[in-house]
């Protein structure tokens, strides 16, 4: 980087929620990696797509109007 360049640079901003992170992160460096856990243990799931299928096909489509009455 040039000398001017070096003049004309103003310092790298982080918002005080980028700060808090860091902070948090540097006092439990374990915090990334239970957050996976915890993605792993509800998101991250392998998709079995004809079961997924035969679910779809098995719905019973709902009635325009539910609140209506059987008997009118």
């Amino acid at each position: 980087m040039s000398t001017l360049l070096r003049i004309f640079r103003r310092p790298d901003y982080n918002s005080e929620v980028t700060q808090f992170i860091d902070l948090l992160k540097s006092q439990k460096p374990e915090l990334e990696s239970e957050q996976r856990a915890g993605r792993a243990l509800l998101w991250d799931k392998r998709i079995d797509r004809d079961q997924q299928d035969e679910y779809r096909q098995g719905q019973v489509r709902q009635k325009a109007y539910v609140y209506g009455s059987e008997s009118e």
